[in-house]
């Protein structure tokens, strides 16, 4: 009789255990087909938000991979020099030091790779294969930098263009009666390029409580343009002892304007030297063949003839 209710009593619990199962999972699949089918009704702007991007899916997670390599293979000064770089260089966009340092670990191994197949396709021999891949990988980790260095050097030909009118604008702003906080805002709003973009910085440091001396500073530790490095030392100096700032303008915008005609002339100095190499393995060699051509081919006749 005990067993009996024993009996009853598993079998009441074990009904209604698997009648709980059951519906647990009816439900959770039903929440899940209401949630699928939510999604796919979804307009397409709101899918492709809740959808990661290629970007998220593989490349964020190589590039993290590749910078832990890149960090153990870089000396410990590498993240301040590339960030100098990139201060040249303006910070274009997207790019920091970490992804630059993941950037040269990806782009060696990629032309690795990419060299490794190429040779095997063609068939190149041991000593060939070596110095090929050993050149493709070198590029592909020299890139990043090289990229930063030409956008550096652009960045640095047009601010060097820019100064001598900027200095301009900043004199006689200053002259009509202006000081010099406002006038630098006036060249940073009235201009365009880097230097208008490294002006409205030297503003926006100086309004976040940053000394005009340490914002002018900062100033020529971003860029390589001497005649900039000149100005925010002599600006630096007139702050600290109290010189007149518009005298100070006028003679920074004096021999700002010397030496861009001095550099005019430098380069025009060397026009007929560079101009030797086209004209020696381009323009001579055409001149022979279009001279004395005709005559040799004569020659050649006239010798064929007596043979003959």
């Amino acid at each position: 009789m005990i067993a009996g209710l024993v009996a009853i009593f598993v079998a009441i619990f074990l009904s209604l255990t698997a009648i709980g199962v059951f519906t647990n999972e009816a439900r959770g699949v039903s929440k899940s087909l209401t949630v699928i089918e939510a999604f796919s009704a979804a307009p397409q702007e709101m899918q492709r938000q809740f959808e990661p991007s290629f970007q998220d899916r593989v490349m964020g997670p190589l590039v993290d991979r590749a910078l832990g390599i890149g960090k153990k293979l870089t000396p410990s000064d590498h993240n301040d020099r590339i960030r100098q770089k990139l201060e040249i260089a303006g910070n274009p966009p997207g790019w920091t030091v970490d992804r630059v340092t993941s950037l040269k670990f990806i782009g060696f191994v990629a032309m690795l790779v990419l060299s490794l197949i190429i040779s095997l396709l063609f068939g190149f021999g041991l000593g060939l294969m070596l110095v090929f891949c050993i050149g493709f990988a070198v590029i592909g980790y020299m890139g990043p930098n090289m990229y930063l260095y030409q956008k550096g050097y652009d960045r640095t030909n047009a601010m060097q263009r820019a100064i001598p009118d900027a200095i301009d604008l900043l004199t006689i702003s200053v002259e009509s009666g202006l000081g010099f906080d406002a006038a630098l805002s006036q060249v940073a709003r009235n201009t365009d390029g880097p230097l208008a973009q490294e002006f409205a910085r030297v503003l926006q440091e100086m309004q976040i409580g940053m000394g005009r001396g340490a914002a002018l500073r900062a100033l020529g530790e971003r860029t390589n343009v001497e005649e900039i490095k000149g100005f925010v030392s002599s600006m630096v100096q007139a702050d600290a002892l109290g010189i007149p700032i518009a005298q100070v303008l006028r003679v920074q915008s004096r021999e700002i304007r010397t030496k861009r005609r001095q550099r005019a002339e430098e380069k025009a100095q060397k026009v007929a030297v560079k101009i030797l190499v086209p004209l020696i393995f381009c323009i001579l060699p055409c001149l022979f063949i279009a001279v004395l051509g005709p005559a040799g081919i004569s020659m050649v006749e006239a010798f064929s003839g007596r043979v003959g």
